[in-house]
């Protein structure tokens, strides 16, 4: 298996303008699927970021997405996650069961619309950490 850890950031609004800005400045392949991609209907949140990344060659990666209308947000706040994603579910549920020890689970670890598999736990550092099965999403 193959592990990859990500800067994951959390935006209002603004995910799908940071990745491409952040694609002018490292370069690489832009991927945005957003709410109405993944099946989200409501017309305040259908445009925006559900699933972002610009992958470089270089070895740049970063991730984004605009959080719910109905959660809390601030930009002080949760600025970004941890992301862990991988190819084989066994070696993520044993990091999910050791990181989940003390740990808030804000999802359980299991299928989700978007992954086949998919948790997000904030530890007992504070740590917001994202585990998942990593999809292809079509190129933006």
């Amino acid at each position: 298996m193959t592990v990859s850890v990500t800067p994951h950031l959390n935006l209002r609004g603004d995910a799908r303008r940071a990745l491409e800005f952040y694609r002018t400045v490292f370069g690489g392949e832009l991927t945005i699927a957003s709410y109405a991609d993944m099946g989200n209907t409501d017309p305040a949140t259908a445009d925006h970021v559900a699933y972002g990344q610009v992958v470089a060659e270089s070895g740049f990666r970063i991730m984004a997405y605009d959080t719910y209308p109905h959660l809390p947000w601030d930009r002080g706040r949760d600025p970004f996650f941890v992301s862990v994603r991988g190819t084989d579910p066994a070696e993520l549920q044993s990091y999910w069961d050791t990181l989940v020890v003390g740990a808030e689970v804000n999802q359980p670890l299991g299928p989700a619309q978007w992954a086949p598999l998919y948790g997000q736990l904030t530890d007992r550092f504070a740590i917001t950490w994202v585990l998942d099965i990593a999809v292809a999403y079509p190129a933006a």
